[in-house]
């Protein structure tokens, strides 16, 4: 047990890998802030234009929707990050990162957006547009309100696989959490730096989890945010 403790659980390394695990967890938090609200705008869009009555811009569309989704995260961001130099482009490592991840979770929120968009029924757009609303009025202050309510949870656990995918940020060395972790192990000859960089991700997303399982757990109809 003692050796389990010296190679995992060792404070003293954790202190000293502490200011490398610092500016890894500043990264990972950039990549969160880019990675997420460009996947909820880039969902929405999705959602908006799987509505489009135009077969030649649905088809396509959610050919698109599969494919991002069927392909694995982590081939989709070695696929952007080497073979874009080949079409004359070079993103950089976060480049990378924000396209691929753009990509997959854009096409996962756009899932969710859609159906929660066809939770809707047509006579709230009807009752919306009686009282005078534009179109975009109405999907503003009546629609698109109620359809977030309605897949709330869905949306942040989304929003958690966001978070832990900014993780393979580090195959294409970009000095994320998990990044930073892993040289600090390098450099130590422990893997205590590990160990801490998952428990941060812990304090991280936990009350995350806890908030998805409170509104998952909510009686049905009760759609109080409070």
């Amino acid at each position: 047990m003692s050796a389990f403790a010296a190679q995992f659980l060792d404070l003293s390394i954790m202190w000293q890998a502490a200011p490398l695990i610092r500016r890894g967890l500043g990264t990972t938090l950039l990549l969160c802030a880019i990675v997420i609200p460009l996947g909820l705008a880039g969902g929405l869009g999705v959602a908006l234009l799987s509505l489009a009555p135009s077969r030649l811009v649905r088809w396509p569309l959610a050919v698109a929707v599969d494919v991002f989704r069927a392909v694995p995260p982590l081939v989709l961001l070695i696929f952007v990050y080497a073979g874009l130099p080949f079409a004359g482009l070079r993103p950089s490592p976060i480049e990378a990162v924000a396209i691929a991840f753009f990509l997959n979770t854009s096409s996962y929120y756009g899932e969710i957006f859609r159906a929660g968009l066809g939770s809707i029924g047509r006579g709230q757009s009807e009752a919306a547009r009686s009282t005078g609303l534009t179109g975009a009025q109405t999907l503003a202050y009546v629609v698109l309100p109620q359809a977030v309510r309605n897949v709330l949870p869905d949306l942040m656990s989304n929003t958690v696989e966001a978070v832990k995918l900014t993780s393979l940020g580090s195959v294409v060395a970009l000095p994320e959490l998990l990044y930073s972790a892993d040289m600090a192990r390098s450099l130590t000859y422990n893997a205590s730096p590990l160990i801490l960089a998952g428990a941060i991700y812990l304090a991280i997303l936990w009350p995350l989890v806890r908030l998805i399982s409170r509104f998952e757990n909510r009686p049905a109809g009760d759609t109080a945010l409070g």
